[in-house]
């Protein structure tokens, strides 16, 4: 009641600020382990392994737990005094959701999957909530949680062009665990919806040109490397250059 009643004398944002401390200090309770049974009825993640040891809060969407499970964790009259701090529960989420991708660029993964957390169960259909948890999964040793995470994003936002090459990506680094090929053909799908989607997206098209190498498609795969260079030269795998280079020459002569 207390912290209700003082949020409504300060600003959206120094509110947010103070509760963060707040919620960093909630119990890591109703914690899972193993694996859950892309997302069941209730909500929960399915076939996302936990990792043993850490908390839920600090596990992407709480290491697959229910939006009521997590819920438990944080406090429902928590996450109802943050809303009310905000003109909605989206606005609320787009701020956390902010605050993740900020600590992401910090290198701070761990205080950017609970901003992401947040973000999420104030509003299930955020996209980019699910992208930023999305893009923490990839650290994991496999990209299956990745993947299933991205895919709920994408579900929101089918035409996200960020969110189409981050999913593709993911497909192909499970194909070079898996090898089989339907990864990487969805992988590749993917990355041509996202370089369509938005001809600028340099890492998109670099990371087609990557899955074209793997299909041995040569020299689509030096014309996406190109395309990604005029894009941002910034974006340029050099590792994948050199590889080309013993397959087939640059057809442009930039690279020798």
């Amino acid at each position: 009641m207390f912290i209700s009643a003082s949020l409504k004398t300060i600003s959206p944002v120094l509110a947010a600020v103070l509760l963060l401390g707040l919620l960093q200090a909630a119990p890591a309770q109703a914690q899972r382990r193993g694996k859950t049974s892309a997302a069941n009825a209730d909500g929960s993640l399915a076939t996302t392994p936990t990792q043993p040891g850490r908390p839920a809060r600090l596990q992407p969407m709480f290491g697959g737990l229910s939006p009521a499970q997590a819920t438990q964790i944080i406090g429902a009259a928590q996450l109802k005094a943050i809303a009310a701090s905000f003109g909605s529960t989206a606005e609320a989420s787009a701020f956390f959701t902010t605050k993740g991708y900020e600590y992401l660029r910090e290198r701070q993964p761990d205080t950017a999957v609970y901003r992401f957390n947040v973000a999420w169960l104030l509003d299930p259909k955020n996209a980019e909530a699910y992208r930023g948890l999305g893009i923490v999964a990839s650290s994991q040793p496999t990209p299956d949680a990745a993947i299933a995470i991205l895919s709920q994003g994408l579900a929101l936002a089918p035409t996200n062009s960020a969110m189409l090459s981050d999913l593709g990506t993911s497909y192909l680094l499970r194909y070079n665990q898996t090898k089989k090929k339907k990864d990487l053909t969805t992988g590749i799908d993917l990355l041509q919806r996202a370089t369509a989607a938005d001809p600028a997206n340099a890492e998109g098209w670099q990371q087609l040109a990557r899955g074209y190498y793997y299909q041995e498609k040569y020299a689509e795969a030096w014309a996406a490397v190109h395309k990604g260079q005029n894009a941002s030269v910034s974006s340029l795998d050099f590792n994948l250059i050199g590889d080309l280079l013993t397959k087939l020459p640059d057809p442009q002569g930039i690279f020798k």
